[in-house]
């Protein structure tokens, strides 16, 4: 009877201890020389400095920072500054979250490629024709796109426990919705992973398996960066051609929302989102061996056959170049409406389809 009622008693206690650690108070942080106090927001700029005949630039930040020791997740929009559904996301999900309801910390960075987004440029930053998502980890004596992917691998990735790389259809380029989830035995916690990324309701789910070094170091995207980082990390796509609807920003914010749900961050209600509709394991490219004009067969099929034809690209006298085929069975997640082409550009980005994972 008395060890019974010394097991009680013992249990309660130890229930309590758990609970205080749950519920430790959570100190101020500091990002890039700015310091966020516990339940509070700071909105403030990394700023990228100038170099030689590069001129200084900004990233914007939103920190909302929870009274309770908790998870970080990193939200980062606008890595190609004219992909804008993902933008106007965060920009509304900052004044959506109050920060004392957090147990643990958001870090959104609002843009992160301004030069890109202010001069309406897809892909590139224009100071120096680099591509931001392919710049990673950065250099701190590099040239403007290295720049900014030093400061964010350094201010924002490395302190993050989740990761999310929040992307749109940009310019002249058709896209299906999916949330890419990064596996494999290079990759961080791929079920946590997977559960954020059920939690979009995206019709199209794609694991990549990071199973070599050369694939994380390859061209590193700040997806990638996520995975050296050692951070469970997702993909998050959705909306074509530069889109700027209201649909398609609500549900990268409806998506964000949940995941904090997920992660422990936000004790709110889940949004009800449909299952995921298709499986796929990575994709293949289809890439243009020739800048020009292209003409794609069909730009609304979506299922794609071996062999089949996807379309022609005409140099620059008219002179048709190449003609381009399927080179496997799969689902086309995105890919070039046309009719500008440039050598190695991928025309088509097919998704391996499976049963499930």
């Amino acid at each position: 009877m008395f060890s019974k009622l010394l097991q009680a008693v013992l249990g309660g206690f130890f229930a309590l201890l758990a609970t205080a650690a749950a519920a430790a108070p959570a100190e101020a942080i500091t990002i890039g020389g700015n310091m966020v106090k516990p339940g509070t927001r700071s909105d403030f700029r990394l700023t990228v400095p100038a170099k030689g005949d590069e001129p200084e630039t900004f990233i914007p930040m939103t920190v909302l920072h929870g009274n309770d020791k908790g998870p970080v997740l990193a939200a980062v929009a606008g890595v190609h500054g004219f992909e804008f559904a993902s933008i106007l996301a965060v920009d509304r999900l900052a004044d959506r979250i109050d920060p004392a309801d957090l147990t643990g910390t958001i870090i959104f960075v609002r843009i992160a490629n301004i030069p890109s987004f202010e001069y309406r440029v897809p892909h590139f930053n224009p100071i120096d024709r680099k591509n931001l998502n392919r710049s990673f980890p950065g250099s701190k004596d590099g040239t403007s796109t290295q720049r900014i992917a030093d400061i964010l691998s350094r201010e924002v990735v490395a302190r993050a426990d989740f990761l999310m790389d929040l992307h749109s259809g940009d310019a002249g380029e058709f896209l299906e919705p999916f949330v890419g989830v990064y596996g494999g035995p290079l990759a961080a916690n791929f079920d946590q992973a997977l559960k954020v990324a059920k939690g979009f309701g995206f019709a199209n789910l794609v694991r990549y398996k990071m199973n070599t070094q050369k694939q994380v170091d390859t061209g590193r995207s700040l997806n990638r960066q996520g995975v050296a980082a050692g951070i469970p990390t997702v993909l998050v796509e959705i909306g074509e051609n530069g889109s700027r609807k209201e649909e398609h920003a609500e549900a990268v914010a409806t998506g964000v929302e949940n995941a904090l749900g997920i992660l422990g961050i936000w004790d709110k209600p889940r949004k009800n989102v449909p299952p995921a509709l298709r499986y796929f394991e990575s994709s293949t490219a289809v890439r243009a061996d020739h800048s020009g004009v292209f003409y794609s067969a069909d730009p609304s099929r979506r299922y794609i056959f071996k062999g089949d034809f996807i379309g022609t690209i005409r140099d620059y006298t008219g002179k048709e170049v190449q003609l381009l085929y399927a080179p496997t069975d799969g689902y086309a997640l995105y890919g070039k409406r046309g009719p500008s082409m440039r050598k190695g550009d991928p025309v088509m980005t097919i998704g391996n389809p499976i049963d499930g994972f």
